[in-house]
């Protein structure tokens, strides 16, 4: 039924008091609403009100009279003729998406786009998160939230979860930690492939009866033994759809690729083997994408070639394995291993820009001055050699000390590098120069240390020339003569900040003492932002006011509409520089190869269908990456209970205060019931929470100390406790 809030009073399914005794006006309104909710066709008047709910009393029976008054004009009934109302739920009936909630705040997300509406477990016939569905729309009443009732099920979203088995002598349970399923789901003993007590598994739904509290499920793979390396990881992998092997079948189909490469396709291409070429990676990379050639013109200019692993000439266009790659449309990268985009045989040997080694590449060739100044550019299919592999921090070193193998072609490059970093900047970039966590661990997958890997020179070197190869690509054929409609192609866009967002950005940094212009031209509202992000480095708030800051930013993504790249202040920008690992680099790859062919345009439609879908994948993939450094965290500090560590408030909601930990950067929950020096009320807008009695604060960006209280693995959960 439906819950009623009046006068800040709420009622459910409780029974008046017995007959002839006189009941409170909040009973009085609770036992109505439960007649018209129970029996929404049928018509009543006061008295045969009376006479469901008991009331014999006659200053009550007049009473009953008003409140069918009130409930009419809260739109709460209808009345059908004078005297005679019927419960108003013959809303309107829509369809869209079902959003399950295991907190039992689900809602109906309508497909018209419109405001999601709340519905209730006992009005939600057990569908599932991201089913599609028809509800109705029930009678909005006043002071109260609107709500919905599903009524059919239109198309089942097929769900699994992952979870701990708990097994019994006659029955097993699937416990599961999502955030979308409140139940544990019952596994019958026949459907438990195999599954142990206390083994990790993925479980699928079979069927959810009316009358039954739990769904039923089936087993559909055994991760592990909870708690291993090996099996938290995939469960992780799992738990956000995400494939934790590859599937033989295309192993085998890459293994049929040949790695030696025909003469007549080297006759084909530009000629790079004689050119110093080198790549430079992290430490721990197999899968080389890029490399880099410099050689000195006669005219005194430099030739800088950009080139790229020519993976779609060994991925056909439809084969299972570009099938493959498409439906995973990235790697994923956790911390302890990579889930490639495509067979090893291809990213790890065949396409991988390995030293030594002939290898075909997609290459931008830039003619440079010194002063990093491009006077002409080309795009070729290539051949290569690669000189030398170099990791991040052997090229740091020659950077440092002028020193090391081929140090007048590193020097050279890091030299334009630097002078295109700088053009850019001026030209409206934005400076998000931040670390990522990283951890050591031991050959058990447990972590040992943690610490910040900070992007240096050499890192910038690498990034500069690939931002400026994807710029040119995307350029070469978004840029058309006026009167000319571009060819359809696959861009990285990244629009103009939300100003409600950047509006109370600026406003919560002002509490700091910093100022921020909001409006104007891009690069002014950029240079504010560049200025602010400099003014805060090395201070307490430097870390808080950058990410409050890229979260002002609307996130990037590909698509077919080209509306530039507001971060990087580029008009055109495609992603062309890593196909071995994102789909979309492919796309551009093939893209690119037809129009130089002159072949007509590709249907648009389809590869903005495309384009979603890589944008979608990427942000899943970016959800697990984070889920596993915050298993891997929360697994660090398990044997740091009672410890007290200084930190800053990095997130303030209802439910408690989030605190980052300063010497590691793992972030814990101290929970709004542990503070209990007060009663504390949130202010969303200030982002606080303020003591209702002694107006103590605990703000956005305030230093804490806190004590590690417990670290929950199952829920990747800190909780932390303030320290005496």
């Amino acid at each position: 039924m439906v819950r009623k809030k009046t006068k800040n009073k709420e009622y459910t399914d409780r029974k008046p008091k017995e007959k002839g005794k006189r009941l409170r006006k909040e009973q009085i309104i609770e036992a109505m609403l439960k007649v018209f909710q129970s029996n929404p066709k049928t018509v009543y008047n006061y008295k045969q009100l009376c006479n469901e709910i008991g009331i014999e009393n006659q200053v009550q029976k007049l009473q009953v009279v008003d409140y069918l008054y009130d409930l009419a004009a809260e739109d709460i009934i209808t009345q059908i003729d004078p005297g005679r109302y019927r419960y108003n739920n013959l809303g309107v009936v829509a369809e869209g998406l079902f959003a399950r909630r295991s907190n039992g705040k689900n809602s109906f997300l309508p497909d018209d786009g419109g405001t999601p509406v709340f519905v209730a477990e006992r009005n939600s016939r057990h569908a599932m998160d991201g089913d599609k569905v028809r509800v109705q729309l029930l009678a909005k009443r006043k002071g109260a939230e609107p709500e919905a009732q599903v009524i059919e099920v239109l198309e089942s979203k097929e769900r699994s979860f992952v979870g701990k088995l708990q097994v019994g002598k006659e029955y097993a349970f699937l416990t599961t930690e999502d955030k979308t399923l409140a139940n544990d789901i019952y596994i019958p003993k026949n459907k438990l492939k195999g599954g142990k007590n206390g083994d990790k598994a993925i479980v699928h739904i079979i069927e959810w009866p009316d009358n039954a509290k739990n769904p039923i499920g089936e087993v559909k793979d055994i991760l592990g033994v909870s708690g291993e390396n090996d099996t938290e990881m995939h469960a992780i992998l799992a738990e956000f759809g995400l494939p934790y092997s590859y599937p033989e079948t295309i192993e085998k189909e890459a293994d049929r690729i040949p790695d030696r490469i025909p003469e007549d396709e080297i006759a084909k291409r530009e000629d790079f083997r004689g050119v110093t070429t080198f790549t430079i990676d992290p430490k721990d990379a197999k899968d080389f994408d890029d490399a880099l050639s410099v050689r000195k013109l006669e005219n005194g200019n430099w030739e800088v070639g950009v080139h790229i692993a020519d993976v779609t000439y060994y991925v056909k266009p439809d084969s299972i394995i570009d099938k493959e790659a498409f439906s995973r449309a990235t790697s994923v990268y956790l911390v302890d291993r990579t889930i490639p985009m495509l067979p090893e045989r291809l990213c790890n040997l065949i396409c991988s820009l390995r030293p030594n080694e002939e290898k075909l590449c997609f290459s931008t060739i830039f003619e440079m001055n010194e002063e990093a100044e491009v006077i002409n550019s080309r795009i070729h299919r290539t051949i290569i050699k690669s000189d030398r592999r170099f990791t991040y921090e052997e090229a740091q070193d020659i950077i440092e000390t002028g020193k090391g193998d081929y140090k007048e072609e590193v020097l050279r490059l890091d030299a334009l590098a630097k002078l295109l970093r700088a053009r850019r900047f001026k030209e409206g970039a934005i400076d998000f120069d931040r670390y990522e966590v990283k951890f050591e661990i031991d050959e058990k997958g447990k972590p040992i240390q943690v610490y910040f890997k900070e992007s240096k020179d050499s890192n910038k070197l690498v990034e500069e020339f690939m931002l400026l190869a994807n710029k040119t690509v995307a350029t070469s054929i978004g840029k058309v003569p006026k009167g000319k409609k571009a060819k359809t192609f696959v861009y990285r866009i990244h629009e103009a900040p939300d100003p409600v967002k950047m509006e109370n950005f600026a406003t919560f940094i002002h509490r700091f003492g910093y100022k921020l212009k909001v409006e104007g031209k891009q690069g002014e509202v950029s240079k504010g932002i560049n200025k602010l992000l400099d003014s805060v480095k090395g201070k307490p708030e430097e870390d808080l006011i950058e990410t409050l800051a890229v979260r002002a930013m609307q996130k990037a993504r590909y698509s077919t509409e080209n509306v530039g790249h507001y971060g990087l202040a580029f008009t055109y920008y495609s992603h062309f520089t890593s196909p071995i690992r994102r789909y979309p680099d492919m796309m551009v790859h093939r893209l690119l190869e037809r129009y130089m062919e002159g072949e007509r345009s590709v249907p648009q439609k389809k590869y903005e269908e495309m384009c979603e879908h890589c944008s979608s994948m990427e942000q899943v993939a970016a959800n697990a990456e984070r889920a596993s450094i915050k298993y891997k965290q929360v697994e660090y500090m398990s044997d740091k209970l009672g410890k007290v560590y200084d930190g800053v408030i990095s997130g303030v909601t209802e439910w408690g205060l989030y605190v980052e930990l300063n010497e590691n950067k793992c972030e814990g929950l101290v929970p709004i019931r542990d503070l209990d020096d007060d009663y504390y009320e949130f202010d969303e807008k200030n982002y606080c929470l303020i003591g209702r009695r002694h107006k103590k604060e605990y703000r956005l960006g305030n230093p804490i100390t806190i004590q590690v209280a417990q670290a929950n693995l199952e829920r990747k959960q800190l909780d932390f406790t303030l320290a005496d």
